[in-house]
């Protein structure tokens, strides 16, 4: 379902991540804030914006440059925990794969990878027609602006807000995360169980005395892929009949 003129440009993508990005404006905020009241410089914070597109891997991200440690032990731990967190868009760019047109190379490809987040990847991927890398160049420009610029001004503003100011808006972008997990919270029993396995191992890190050698990078981990397995193992998904049947 390839093409190679696509109907979409530049500007219509442009147009289409306006939303994007001013909600991005916002969550990223309040990493900023999160991030230089953890000790980041503000700059240290911009460039990690920047650099990367992922609230959740980029939150992680700084938990573990901050608990400290040797370097081999912080590039383990940061390595493991954006592969765990950021796995996902592995499986979003194969999805989207099936809906690029034919200019899309090799080079285009590596590029729109940088800039693929979840929001994107849904409008790009609802189109009716394939996208060509014009118009996803257009659908990361406000995001990525968003993102970058709200990073700025939360760290900017954690440099001059009151502390209890800057605790409440810290918060945010953990409401944030909050607010993704309780919908399929409440939809399925089973994501409900891996949410509070995983609370309860990392509770039980925190405060038990013969865990507190695991940092709290390798805790993220730990918690991550104990959870998934015990699901995985208790409740599995069962495939559906038909899918794949050739009759």
């Amino acid at each position: 379902m390839k093409q190679t003129n696509s109907p979409y440009r530049y500007l219509n993508g442009l147009r289409d991540g306006v939303p994007i990005g001013l909600g991005y404006l916002s969550v990223s905020f309040g990493f900023g804030i999160t991030a230089v009241g953890q000790g980041l410089h503000i700059l240290e914070a911009l460039l990690i914006s920047m650099t990367n597109l992922t609230s959740a891997g980029q939150v992680a991200g700084v938990t573990v440059m901050v608990a400290g440690g040797t370097v081999a032990m912080i590039v383990a731990e940061m390595i493991l925990t954006q592969l765990i967190i950021n796995l996902r868009y592995s499986l979003m760019g194969i999805t989207l794969t099936q809906r690029l047109d034919s200019n899309c190379t090799t080079r285009h490809r590596l590029l729109m990878s940088f800039g693929m987040t979840d929001e994107i990847f849904a409008l790009a991927a609802s189109k009716p027609y394939p996208v060509g890398p014009s118009y996803f160049y257009g659908l990361m420009t406000a995001p990525y602006i968003g993102w970058a610029g709200g990073t700025l001004l939360g760290a900017l503003a954690g440099q001059i807000l009151p502390m209890s100011v800057r605790l409440a808006l810290g918060i945010a972008i953990y409401a944030m995360f909050v607010a993704i997990v309780l919908p399929p919270m409440r939809r399925e029993r089973g994501v409900l169980m891996v949410v509070a396995i995983a609370a309860g191992l990392s509770c039980l890190i925190r405060y038990l005395p013969f865990l507190q050698f695991i940092s709290d990078g390798f805790s993220i981990i730990v918690c991550a892929i104990i959870a998934s397995l015990v699901m995985a193992w208790l409740k599995p998904i069962e495939e559906k009949e038909g899918i794949g049947d050739d009759t």
